[in-house]
């Protein structure tokens, strides 16, 4: 029992280590004012998006860099996504929209989307971004300004999460916990190991030039998480990569309830663990049955320790990722049953190869 408490703590205080040097890093995207002249492909897969995609491009139209063409590519929507982009399109020069090939062998369906996106553009930088978020002023330009002083190959946001519902706000916000709470963000910089990776399939910036020369969507074809992939990839090149915080620049509403949200999630949660499930069972042990282990005990001072450091890893990692710390903390528990769900979907998922995302199996 001892030694089985001594390792949650162990866990516990590491995982608080890492939330405070993310916490005190403070890694996020800063506003540059001095205005960038590089021309920026904004390139949007987008399938069944009807019910976003219109407001994406108004927020592209309505930012503050001037040198820029958008170009979507519609995923065999059954939806009025491409008639609605077409309609959009034919009004403001800037934006295009393209039919995309039908899906090839070997490929999965964003991973092919991306691909053919990138063959289209013209631009020096090329700017991947998913149908369902909105941008800001400063973005873009912030972002090119970050790529060329870094000399990065690319560089990724992880944009701040909009939820509307109980049920959004039960599972959505494991995702920055997650990362801030495992992963020091500054590390992706500056570290060298591979094994030092995380991107937001969100927001992926490339050097058009390194991109053309690599083919990174290509590289990564048929994984399911490309982004991690693709940055994994970056740094095995001894190329430059870095992932920030979005700083609100660029928001994104990824699910619109509990049920999506659960099922999106576990599409992909075994990526952060190199799909080892070994790996994630014991993750899942730690961060869930380690605190019923510590209250078990109904030792008052080792259960008001282990609240305190579960607290303030909550208050950072929520002012980090600029969502509500009361929400956060209330929610807790709530949120690590929907892990334990989360887990159990992707662990079934991965081991049946059954996960279907916007009618195809992923």
């Amino acid at each position: 029992m001892i030694i089985a408490i001594s390792v949650v703590f162990f866990f516990l205080v590491l995982r608080f280590a890492v939330t405070l040097f993310n916490f005190i890093s403070d890694p996020k995207l800063r506003k540059v004012s001095r205005m960038q002249q590089d021309l920026v492909s904004i390139l949007i897969p987008a399938r069944n998006e009807e019910a976003n995609i219109i407001a994406l491009l108004q927020s592209i139209h309505r930012q503050d860099y001037p040198n820029y063409e958008v170009i979507v590519l519609d995923d065999d929507s059954a939806d009025a996504t491409y008639a609605l982009c077409q309609e959009f399109a034919a009004t403001h020069p800037k934006f295009s929209i393209i039919k995309g090939k039908p899906l090839e062998p070997g490929w999965l369906g964003k991973n092919y989307a991306c691909h053919q996106l990138a063959q289209q553009a013209r631009g020096t930088y090329l700017l991947f971004l998913d149908a369902d978020e909105r941008v800001d002023d400063h973005l873009i330009n912030s972002a090119v300004h970050r790529i060329k002083s870094k000399g990065l190959a690319l560089f990724s946001l992880f944009a701040n999460q909009e939820m509307r519902s109980l049920g959004e706000q039960t599972v959505v916000p494991l995702m920055h916990y997650l990362l801030l709470n495992l992963l020091p963000i500054r590390l992706i910089y500056l570290g060298k190991n591979p094994s030092f990776a995380a991107a937001s399939g969100q927001f992926m910036l490339f050097d058009a030039a390194m991109y053309r020369r690599h083919q990174w969507h290509f590289l990564s074809r048929d994984r399911v998480v490309e982004d991690v992939e693709i940055m994994k990839l970056v740094k095995t090149q001894k190329l430059k990569g870095e992932s920030l915080l979005a700083n609100g620049l660029i928001t994104c509403r990824m699910y619109t309830g509990y049920l999506e949200a659960i099922s999106g999630f576990s599409k992909n949660f075994l990526a952060p663990f190199n799909y080892s499930i070994p790996g994630f069972i014991c993750y899942l042990m730690l961060v869930i049955g380690g605190p019923l282990l510590i209250i078990s005990t109904l030792n008052l001072p080792l259960i008001l320790m282990m609240c305190g450091l579960i607290l303030l890893s909550r208050i950072m990692i929520s002012f980090a990722s600029g969502q509500n710390a009361f929400y956060n903390t209330l929610l807790h528990p709530a949120q690590m049953a929907s892990l334990l769900i989360v887990g159990i979907f992707a662990i079934q998922n991965h081991l049946t190869r059954n996960t279907v995302w916007k009618g195809r199996r992923v």
